[in-house]
């Protein structure tokens, strides 16, 4: 079977994160500029030949300035030096509408293993002709793993950022022509 080659349909498409600040409340960001391409062996996903993803680490945007060019120093992604994440997959196990992405993640130049969670939404064929299919994809990670270390401790003792940090991408990827 020939491989069918897939792109970001951006206007469809995030990447979002979630951090805890002080211990009591949440904050979100989102980066703005990534590219995801994928093939495949037929339209349904269940033998991807590749799955890659590139964010731009300057695109990140908490709605906040200040923090963000903070998120982009050396005390966390160091932007200047690492202006790339990279997530490449290695395995996709979907059985029916979810499933698990297996892949290698790089991070400020360190690559780790992670294991995210995915919910197919499925391959239809909108207005326009074009093929697309639909994931939402979750996870979980320690930021300090990847060497994103930076922390202040409040005078009672709270941490001011945490460690995990929640992802969620809701992804459209559009078949392109052979």
């Amino acid at each position: 079977m020939a491989q069918v080659k897939w792109t970001l349909d951006p206007m469809h498409s995030e990447i979002t994160f979630k951090v805890k600040h002080l211990m009591i409340s949440t904050v979100t960001g989102q980066f703005r500029a990534f590219n995801v391409t994928a093939e495949t062996a037929g339209n349904d996903f269940s033998q991807p030949g590749s799955i890659d993803v590139t964010i731009d680490v300057s695109s990140i945007d908490t709605n906040n300035e200040q923090r963000d060019g903070h998120l982009k120093s050396e005390d966390f992604f160091s932007a200047a030096n690492h202006n790339q994440i990279v997530f490449k997959g290695t395995k996709l196990d979907v059985k029916g509408d979810e499933g698990k992405l297996h892949g290698d993640l790089t991070i400020k130049g360190i690559t780790k293993p992670v294991v995210l969670t995915v919910e197919n939404g499925g391959v239809v064929v909108d207005p326009y002709g074009q093929t697309k299919a639909g994931f939402t994809v979750t996870g979980k990670l320690s930021r300090k793993e990847f060497g994103l270390t930076w922390s202040a401790v409040t005078e009672a003792g709270n941490v001011v950022v945490g460690d995990d940090i929640k992802i969620t991408a809701e992804i459209q990827l559009v078949k392109q022509a052979a």
